[in-house]
C-alpha cells in the first residue's frame, strides 16, 4: 500500500465507498473506516499503520496547502 488510491481499493474490497467532496473530509473519514476494519480485524497491523500514515500525512500537506 503505497498511495491513497490503495487505500480507496482496500477500503471498496470492504464495500466502502468515500466521497464526500471536501478530500481533507474525504480522508478523515477513510482514517476511521480504517481504524473500525483494524479494530474488527480484518487488516493486519502493517496495512493499518501504512494507511494512516498515508492519510495523515496527505491531510497534513492539503493543509497546509490552503492556507
Amino acid at each position: 500500500m503505497k498511495t491513497i488510491y490503495d487505500i480507496q481499493q482496500l477500503l471498496k474490497r470492504f464495500g466502502t465507498i468515500i466521497y464526500i467532496g471536501d478530500r481533507v473530509a474525504d480522508l478523515e473519514l477513510m482514517e476511521e473506516e480504517v481504524k473500525e476494519l483494524y479494530k474488527a480485524q480484518f487488516i493486519e497491523a502493517k496495512d493499518y499503520q501504512t494507511a494512516i500514515l498515508l492519510l495523515r500525512h496527505e491531510a497534513q500537506l492539503l493543509r497546509e496547502k490552503s492556507k
